[in-house]
């Protein structure tokens, strides 16, 4: 496998351009295929067996692309596809669920997390699973946010209505005393000014996606993946559906300019 290959990131839509975003911010010189499942969003409300499908299409179509390694820059299908897919192929493919959950354990002064993400992700119990791994003595409390993803897709993070929304889900968490929030959804980020307005500056807030660009680059450096072609980088970025509005949304977070974005039909895959 050539250093000089792409690495493929997917998500069920828009919010896995945080993970693309660290990625290019921490590990410069490394080209992105990225592909949103526009079409089939939101994944947390869909069961086990339906998120492995829709996961195989989309490693399908990107090793289809010739990637060295895979970022799954969702956490539902983290939580229910990784382990299954990761034995199918023979690249490096990492989930956003474990840099975050050993970050949490680390970070929390009094064992109290809060963890908010998709109904599949609170419903896996995988933070929990992760969280006690590291740290036996933690004590977490899950809450499912399942109208966030919808509201971000539509671009409407200052919207009163996110705000509303935000506030009734975290508060129900923070009645625990919590000390640490995970944003258990790679959309999450994308709403940090607002969640921390709820939350207050007392409580730490762990981005996986930014703990994910992390455990990255360690995979591509253990294996001698990395890049050091810097000056050359040619991003690319597919949906499943609404190219355009992807396009839109994709320049107004990320550094780099997106010119084109192309509709695939996974179900081909």
């Amino acid at each position: 496998m050539s250093s000089k290959a792409p690495i493929g990131v997917f998500d069920s839509g828009v919010g896995g351009l945080t993970v693309v975003k660290e990625i290019m911010h921490q590990i410069q010189g490394e080209t992105i295929i990225y592909f949103g499942d526009t079409a089939r969003l939101p994944y947390g409300s869909k069961s086990k067996e339906t998120i492995i499908t829709y996961t195989r299409q989309i490693v399908r179509f990107l090793m289809g692309k010739d990637v060295k390694a895979i970022v799954v820059a969702c956490n539902t299908a983290s939580a229910f596809a990784l382990e299954t897919v990761k034995s199918e192929i023979n690249i490096p493919i990492i989930g956003v669920v474990k840099p975050g959950a050993r970050v949490a354990a680390e970070t929390t002064k009094n064992g109290n997390i809060g963890v908010i993400g998709t109904e599949g992700t609170i419903r896996s119990g995988i933070y929990t699973e992760y969280l006690n791994e590291t740290n036996p003595h933690v004590k977490v409390y899950g809450k499912a946010c399942p109208l966030l993803v919808p509201l971000v897709e539509e671009g409407l993070m200052d919207d009163p209505v996110t705000m509303e929304m935000a506030r009734r889900y975290i508060s129900e968490l923070l009645v625990y005393d919590i000390d640490t929030l995970v944003l258990g959804c790679t959309h999450y980020p994308l709403l940090r000014k607002t969640i921390r307005k709820i939350i207050g500056d007392q409580i730490e807030m762990v981005n996986p996606a930014y703990e994910t660009a992390k455990s990255l680059k360690r995979v591509l450096t253990s294996r001698a993946l990395e890049n050091d072609d810097i000056l050359k980088t040619d991003h690319k970025f597919f949906v499943s559906d609404g190219a355009e509005k992807f396009k839109r949304f994709a320049n107004s977070i990320l550094s780099c300019e997106v010119v084109e974005t192309k509709d695939v039909n996974i179900e081909n895959y």
